[in-house]
């Protein structure tokens, strides 16, 4: 039996992205779909700018678009994806959670509360249960569960790697970030051709904590953060998709290239329809991963890695992830999977 589920944010870029996914998804069934007052009570084919290079699935583009309140999604819906702004998700997403809704959220607000499980499932699934505390210490029926910055989730897998088999002291990232991170509107054309803008407001900040969430452990009671270091500068460039990131990682042992290499390789995907049978992808080639050429592995559900170098204390490598997938749609689908199979639905 499928699960019935609601897009809260349908109309924006990520909601999007969603809807492309989880029309076809064999577990979920779409019925549900929330945007501003603006376009509340309009067939979504009419609320929704369509941006997603195929046609609007013919089973959503008729759904009446409501407003973003738990009033007006139906009482048998049972898990919401939210791609809200950070601002309004604050507000709304509680709601949804007290009135007994699970909520797979991309919104940045929130993510690094103690009792928010900050999710990637290859990673660290474990932190799921830190839902039990949530809904201890808030009443709840429902809860809440976060994905974490596309520019996080880029980077946090092939970390995940090299802390396992190495342990991890101090990492420091320059990301050069692809303009769909900041929405259809977030970057003019005028700003971005013949131009890289060094500065993204609060992505350093992101980066920097929400890593050593996901690194950290969970004893049962409360998420401990990792202690390595974490430093980020990001940038945004004029690709359309994909963000590229130099990583600088050093080590507890000694660690070469060729073991770096061997340690990602060997990560595989886990068993949930959207994870990629191989997590991350080793290149070869020393220009690679690059956006235009490689955003799409495992359909977009994949990291690339490459451009292994030796370092003092460390490997320094480049990473890749299609932000708008694997970064964002793509996470929160796979962490509603995960929600399914650990019976949180």
């Amino acid at each position: 039996m499928t699960v019935r589920v609601g897009v809260l944010g349908a109309t924006g870029a990520v909601g999007q992205r969603l809807i492309q996914l989880l029309e076809p998804h064999s577990d979920f069934e779409i019925a549900a779909l929330t945007a501003s007052e603006s376009s509340a009570g309009k067939p979504y084919r009419e609320a929704a700018k369509w941006r997603i290079d195929a046609p609007i699935p013919d089973d959503v583009a008729d759904i009446e678009v409501g407003a973003t309140t738990p009033e007006d999604v139906p009482d048998d819906v049972d898990l919401i994806f939210s791609s809200l702004p950070s601002s309004v998700g604050a507000e709304v997403e509680p709601d949804f959670c007290a009135a007994g809704y699970v909520v797979s959220s991309n919104s940045s607000n929130g993510r690094m509360d103690e009792d928010v499980p900050l999710i990637i499932p290859e990673v660290n699934a474990d932190h799921l249960d830190v839902l039990e505390v949530q809904r201890d210490e808030r009443g709840w029926d429902g809860a809440l569960l976060k994905n974490p910055n596309c520019s996080t989730i880029t980077m946090v897998p092939p970390l995940a790697a090299l802390d396992d088999a190495f342990g991890l002291t101090d990492v420091r990232v320059s990301t050069l970030q692809a303009v769909s991170g900041a929405g259809y509107d977030g970057v003019t054309s005028m700003e971005i051709i013949d131009n890289a803008i060094p500065h993204i407001g609060g992505e350093e900040q992101k980066m920097e904590t929400e890593s050593r969430k996901l690194l950290g452990s969970f004893d049962g009671a409360e998420i401990g953060l990792h202690d390595m270091d974490v430093a980020a500068s990001c940038n945004r460039i004029a690709t359309i998709d994909g963000h590229l990131e130099n990583v600088w990682a050093d080590t507890a042992e000694d660690v070469s290239v060729g073991a770096a290499e061997d340690a990602m390789s060997e990560v595989t995907g886990i068993d949930l329809p959207s994870s990629p049978e191989r997590l991350i992808k080793v290149f070869d080639e020393p220009d690679r991963p690059q956006p235009r050429l490689d955003r799409n592995v495992e359909n977009g559900m994949g990291v690339g890695v490459g451009g292994f170098r030796e370092t003092t204390d460390g490997v320094q490598f480049n990473c890749l992830a299609h932000n708008t997938m694997r970064g964002a749609a793509g996470a929160s689908v796979l962490n509603g999977e995960l929600l399914l199979e650990n019976g949180y639905l």
